[in-house]
């Protein structure tokens, strides 16, 4: 199933289900307890984010030939960090360039997110999937000179700013991605493909993220893990690409959709 949350003309707000003939139809419940079809047809206004997250984490240099690029060393183990759900963007809503904290350099990344379904703990590679709600695109805005020079050795600083994470346009439930790491995801920069590569280069798997994130830690429903970015990112081109206003990104990931939104300055 692909669900969508929105907004209606009556400005509440609702989940539902995106037919094949793109109507939605009414949900009831939660993502969490488990959801109902009402048989109703219901028109959105707009469409959110999928979820608000219980937290985000992050994973770094995830695919081979993003790290060939960066010329980084393939790591040992899953690189860790966080965004905070306060980043969390809608489609069609701007990602918005920071002018108070300035940054030139903000980057677009691709990312396949994976929506936690039910709590971990300790979870088995084995097990993993079992514990996956669905999955969405995301888009890992990133400010790399906050990233790399101005955040003390911690990439957080350069990756919360408000509206750096792009997600949606709807989240799809696992049982119609049996294998996340089988899907082809790009970025398209104002038409232009910049990243075009597949799933299967991530070098930690989906299973073995969910096992490691939950090693002696508790992932709640809700929590939105970012798998990586493959390369083509635009700090490693020559010359850099960085978003500009007027700019328009997509995320294009195979079995979920498109993720798309526009960019803008900061009014400070």
């Amino acid at each position: 199933m692909k669900i969508v949350r929105i907004q209606t003309a009556a400005g509440e707000t609702c989940l539902a289900s995106q037919q094949a003939n793109g109507t939605l139809e009414r949900l009831t419940g939660s993502l969490f307890e488990g959801l109902t079809s009402t048989g109703q047809a219901v028109v959105a206004t707009k469409i959110l984010a999928p979820l608000d997250p219980a937290a985000i984490l992050c994973i770094g240099l995830n695919y081979r030939k993003h790290a060939e690029e960066g010329k980084q060393p393939i790591p040992q183990n899953p690189v860790l960090f966080m965004k905070t759900a306060t980043a969390v963007q809608n489609p069609g809503d701007p990602i918005v360039l920071p002018r108070k904290l300035r940054s030139d350099k903000v980057d677009y990344e691709c990312e396949l997110a994976v929506i936690i379904g039910k709590r971990c703990y300790n979870v088995s590679r084995a097990d993993a999937l079992s514990h996956v709600l669905g999955y969405s695109c995301a888009n890992d805005v990133s400010a790399r000179d906050w990233q790399k020079e101005g955040g003390g050795g911690q990439w957080c600083r350069g990756k919360t700013f408000a509206t750096f994470c792009p997600l949606g346009p709807c989240l799809v439930t696992a049982d119609e991605i049996p294998d996340p790491n089988a899907l082809q995801i790009r970025t398209v920069l104002n038409g232009n493909t910049m990243q075009d590569w597949n799933t299967n280069d991530m070098i930690f798997d989906v299973p073995t993220l969910i096992e490691f994130l939950s090693a002696s830690t508790v992932l709640a429903p809700g929590t939105v893990i970012l798998t990586g970015t493959p390369h083509g990112v635009g700090a490693a081109r020559t010359p850099p690409v960085f978003l500009q206003p007027g700019d328009t990104v997509t995320i294009d990931i195979e079995g979920i959709g498109s993720l798309t939104n526009p960019v803008i300055e900061e009014v400070v």
